[in-house]
């Protein structure tokens, strides 16, 4: 029990290592320990008396009232304690996505108090990430930073799945920069794009003279990533054959250069990324059974966007802020934002970034317009005769269908030129090839 009289409450707060505050049923701040303060740009005489809305959220009214889940609601009506995920607001209005745990507290004389203990998701200011943020606050979006923050704290392989354009390299440098290893190197490999000849090498490195046309010594991602991350994106591309190769190396932590007789070690941290399911490629012996187990110690699942509809304004604005360069600003009209909301996006975020790339060009007064994005356009209803029967409603079209249907208008656009597809779906003409034998296209 919390003892306002006997306790200098200041000074219990202030033991927390993360920022806390502590609220009364009226939202006003009672206390608030330094770091809570520091990050809100207000001292600590002037925190006191201040609604807890207006500090985090820059709002005029309390959190629960614009939709969100709200720890003081919470605690007041219903009595419980909980931990929500927010987005607050820290000085000079910085958008920061917290995780709040909520705690009871109890005076003396029975007054009941919230404590809101703050756990930051983003990383440490100055780090990799900052060069493309990770835009959004949906609670799909939300869970999944929050699962991220957590599982960069462990030493697991971690691997992300997620359809294709979802972000899944940018949440595997949002791992590394919160890891145990963030002061080493990030190390990319595309798994689908290095040939199956020069995949050993490119993982291991070779030694001179190792095959025709190795004039010199070069090291592999594994020695290039001692000590830091590395990243295998497209794992399930993986040769089967290189697989067992790889298994040993996640296992010991030691390989060898292609051609050479020394052994090497490499403390590396392993993310790696996929948008197969693995395990039906192991049922059909694409995937080695132990090595999923290796690269799938922690798994996430990345939100696809038609699940984030309500983050588009906010991503698309900072798209168009990136791509608009000399052009000057761009902003999308409420015609613009409902067209986005209203589409799937099979493609998602890369889908997302080439649809405002276009845009931009026919953006003359710095306003973008539905007919401005060129959304792809959903097939005409059949024609109905008078004397036929009524047509029946029409199932929503699955996800392979759209991505079927997506593929096929950018053959269309570009007379089947394979590289200027893939281009524009933002994947390699490898990927590509398998996607067109999937959907039987391009025959």
């Amino acid at each position: 029990m919390l003892n306002l009289q006997r306790v200098p409450l200041q000074s219990l707060i202030d033991t927390h290592e993360q920022a806390f505050v502590v609220i009364d049923s009226e939202y006003r701040i009672v206390a608030a320990n330094r770091r809570y303060c520091e990050a809100y740009g207000i001292s600590t005489e002037a925190i006191a008396g201040q609604h807890c809305y207006k500090v985090s959220h820059h709002a005029d009214r309390p959190c629960h009232e614009n939709g969100e889940l709200c720890p003081h609601l919470a605690l007041f009506k219903q009595g419980e304690a909980v931990e929500v995920l927010h987005t607050h607001f820290h000085a000079g209005d910085q958008p920061e996505r917290t995780r709040i745990r909520g705690h009871r507290l109890q005076g003396t004389d029975g007054e009941l108090y919230l404590g809101e203990q703050m756990f930051p998701l983003e990383a440490e200011a100055g780090s990799v990430c900052d060069a493309m943020q990770m835009i959004g606050r949906s609670p799909a979006f939300l869970s999944c930073v929050d699962k991220l923050a957590r599982v960069a704290e462990s030493e697991a392989s971690i691997l992300l799945f997620g359809e294709s354009g979802v972000g899944k390299e940018l949440a595997a440098r949002f791992i590394h920069a919160r890891s145990s290893h963030r002061n080493g190197s990030f190390i990319v490999i595309n798994c689908a794009a290095v040939p199956e000849s020069l995949f050993e090498s490119e993982l291991f490195g070779h030694e001179r003279g190792a095959f025709s046309g190795s004039s010199g010594q070069k090291k592999g991602l594994f020695e290039l990533a001692d000590n830091g991350t590395l990243f295998l994106d497209e794992v399930g591309e993986i040769p089967l054959n290189l697989q067992a190769k790889l298994l040993r190396v996640l296992e010991t932590g030691e390989f060898r250069r292609v051609g050479g007789t020394h052994t090497l070690t490499a403390n590396v941290r392993l993310v790696s990324a996929t948008n197969r399911r693995l395990l039906d490629e192991v049922d059909a012996k694409r995937f080695r059974l132990d090595l999923y187990y290796r690269v799938a110690g922690i798994d996430v699942t990345l939100p696809p966007l038609r699940e984030r509809a309500e983050d588009l304004p906010e991503l698309a604005a900072y798209l168009l802020k990136r791509l608009a360069g000399n052009q000057g600003s761009c902003r999308l009209d409420a015609s613009a934002v409902a067209a986005l909301q209203a589409y799937e996006f099979p493609g998602n975020v890369r889908e997302l970034r080439n649809l405002l790339q276009k845009a931009v060009l026919n953006c003359r007064e710095g306003v973008i317009s539905a007919t401005d994005l060129q959304l792809p356009a959903s097939a005409p209803p059949a024609a109905q005769t008078a004397d036929a029967a009524p047509l029946q409603p029409e199932a929503p079209q699955s996800l392979l269908a759209a991505e079927r249907a997506h593929i096929q208008g950018l053959l269309d656009t570009h007379q089947g030129h394979r590289a200027r597809v893939a281009a524009a779906l933002g994947i390699t003409e490898r990927t590509l090839y398998r996607k067109l034998k999937q959907y039987g296209l391009g025959r």
